[in-house]
């Protein structure tokens, strides 16, 4: 299986945000519409972080949303996975993992990225599997409602 991420651009935002998740899933994750406005403005914590937004595709179809944000100036973490999204008629296949490798491995060879965060429902147990077994540890912490996920890259 092969995953490619390609920026959201004009030619391919609508197609991204018809992508759908399974019945229940969208309590866990903002939709891909709504993740494309946010990525204009970025966020400001301890400096600014610029989003970046990627559709996922397999042989050309796209097949899920990612999106992480950078702030090399942080004191925690300089990169931050801000969502992830498989659309239904895809999940069960490993494309999320797939995409969280690409990712993460594209953080690693980024010398200004130290840790890596992510945040998600404490009651998405199915992501707490996955970030988990990506190496991923949770402090303890919650943010806006979610629990947070530090990966340690250096």
């Amino acid at each position: 299986m092969t995953i490619e991420l390609r920026p959201v651009t004009a030619e391919n935002w609508r197609a991204l945000i018809d992508l759908k998740l399974r019945d229940g899933q969208s309590r866990f994750v903002a939709s891909n519409l709504y993740s494309i406005a946010e990525s204009q403005f970025g966020y400001e914590e301890e400096g600014h972080w610029n989003f970046y937004p990627f559709g996922a595709y397999v042989n050309g179809e796209p097949i899920g949303f990612v999106m992480y944000s950078f702030n090399f100036g942080h004191s925690r973490f300089q990169a931050f996975i801000m969502r992830l999204m498989v659309d239904e008629k895809y999940q069960g296949k490993g494309h999320g993992r797939e995409i969280m490798k690409q990712v993460l491995d594209s953080f690693r060879t980024d010398e200004h990225i130290k840790n890596v965060g992510i945040s998600y429902e404490p009651e998405n147990e199915v992501a707490r599997k996955l970030y988990a077994s990506l190496g991923f540890e949770e402090p303890g912490e919650i943010i806006d409602g979610e629990t947070l996920a530090v990966l340690n890259l250096r």
